[in-house]
């Protein structure tokens, strides 16, 4: 894809995730928000994938151990084909395909069931190690996020990564700088996210999480010796103006006539981008 088709990829996702939000009245709008561009860029350009054969053994893999990036992750599937868009609309109803925090007994596209934060980093290693140990040419790429990496499993499955070379999984930090309780330097500062994975054995770059065309050029590196990981720098809500200026956007419930302004500003944005 160009640049072009990735940022409206993109705007297309945030769109859907909206809507799907919408349709529960309430849900984890920020962070979802946020990751929009690498979902874009992995789905849309990246990732090796059949949504017609979603298990296909020899296929890229994406865990989102950020779990409550799910409404984003569904969106980009419904988008490609995985399951018909209209069931965005069940988002965490009774009986739904779509819950909460990601699934792979229920949704069709999801590699991993993720929820409890760094569960996903472990499950991601696994799936890598396994890949590996099988001869298979695929990647792995595991979305954690920032406030996630208060967890001290985190850094011991990063620790694991590097140790036993796994270069075939790719680790992507949502440095959104804000998590459930308030901004991230506030809670439990992390320091340096590059310097950190550097010092574990990585192969670390950090990019504005929120341009395409630099997260494209980051995820297109061939791997060397070492495992790589993308400090995503982000803002939390990206692409409506009023989730990103509010402070508390971790989960929002709004009335539907907000939903339906942030929805009207996303659809403009895709307009003026043009086709």
């Amino acid at each position: 894809m160009t640049t072009k088709e990735l940022e409206r990829f993109a705007l297309e996702i945030r769109l859907k995730t909206v809507e799907c939000i919408k349709s529960r009245g309430f849900g984890h709008i920020g962070g979802s928000l946020s990751v929009c561009d690498v979902l874009a860029v992995l789905y849309g350009d990246i990732m090796n994938y059949d949504p017609k054969d979603p298990k296909k053994a020899d296929r890229d893999k994406f865990v989102s151990s950020k779990g409550h990036a799910g409404p984003a992750v569904y969106a980009t599937l419904a988008l490609k084909g995985f399951f018909p868009e209209e069931e965005l609309m069940t988002l965490n109803q009774p009986g739904t395909n779509l819950p909460s925090h990601c699934d792979m007994n229920k949704t069709p596209g999801i590699d991993m069931t993720t929820g409890s934060l760094g569960q996903g980093t472990s499950e991601a290693v696994g799936l890598a190690l396994g890949d590996k140990l099988l001869g298979r040419d695929c990647r792995t790429y595991l979305l954690v996020g920032d406030g996630e990496a208060n967890e001290g499993q985190v850094w011991e499955a990063a620790m694991f990564t590097a140790a036993k070379e796994l270069t075939n999984l790719v680790w992507l930090i949502d440095w959104n700088k804000k998590q459930l309780d308030g901004p991230l330097d506030d809670i439990l500062k992390p320091f340096d996210f590059e310097e950190k994975f550097r010092a574990f054995g990585f192969d670390a770059c950090t990019i504005d999480g929120n341009d395409v065309a630099q997260v494209k050029e980051a995820l297109s590196k061939k791997a060397g010796d070492r495992p790589i990981a993308i400090i995503l720098d982000t803002v939390k809500g990206k692409g409506v103006t009023e989730v990103e200026n509010t402070a508390g956007n971790h989960s929002m419930a709004v009335g539907p006539e907000v939903f339906d302004s942030w929805i009207a500003e996303l659809q403009s944005k895709l307009d003026a981008l043009g086709a």
